[in-house]
C-alpha cells in the first residue's frame, strides 16, 4: 500500500503560480504511475495530469496543457505539479493518486487509480 499526502495549495491571484507536492509513504513508489486530479464545487472530479513510473512520459488535460507541469522525484517519493498562469477556473481541490497497474503507460481515468490523497485546496482569485 501507499499513503499520499498533498501540500502546497493556497490562495493566489490570477496569473500567479503554485507548486503542489504529493509525498508518498511506502517502499514501491517508483513502481506506481502517478496522477493529479481536481474537483471544483458542484462538479465531477477531473483529470489534470499524469506521469509514468520513470517520469519519461507525461500527460495533460487540454485545459492545463502549456501551463502545468507534472514531475516526480523517486528518490524523495514525491510527485509535483507546477501550476503557472493560474486562472479562476483552476480553483478546486487537487488530489494526487497512485496507479499500481499502468505505471508504464499512465492513465487519464480516476477509476484506474488505487490510492488517493486527502486533497489540497487551490483558490485563484480574479
Amino acid at each position: 500500500q501507499v499513503q499520499l499526502v498533498e501540500s502546497g495549495g493556497g490562495l493566489v491571484q490570477a496569473g500567479g503560480s503554485l507548486r503542489l507536492s504529493c509525498a508518498a509513504s511506502g517502499r514501491r513508489f517508483s513502481s506506481y504511475g502517478m496522477g493529479w486530479f481536481r474537483q471544483a464545487p458542484g462538479k465531477e472530479r477531473e483529470f489534470v495530469a499524469a506521469i509514468t513510473w520513470s517520469g519519461d512520459s507525461t500527460f495533460y488535460a487540454n485545459s492545463v496543457k502549456g501551463r502545468f507541469t507534472i514531475s516526480r522525484d523517486n528518490g524523495k517519493n514525491t510527485v509535483y505539479l507546477q501550476m503557472n498562469s493560474l486562472k479562476s477556473e483552476d480553483t478546486a481541490i487537487y488530489y494526487c493518486a497512485a496507479d499500481s497497474v499502468r505505471a508504464y503507460s499512465g492513465s487519464y481515468y480516476a477509476r484506474d487509480y488505487d490510492y488517493w490523497g486527502q486533497g489540497t485546496q487551490v483558490t485563484v482569485s480574479s
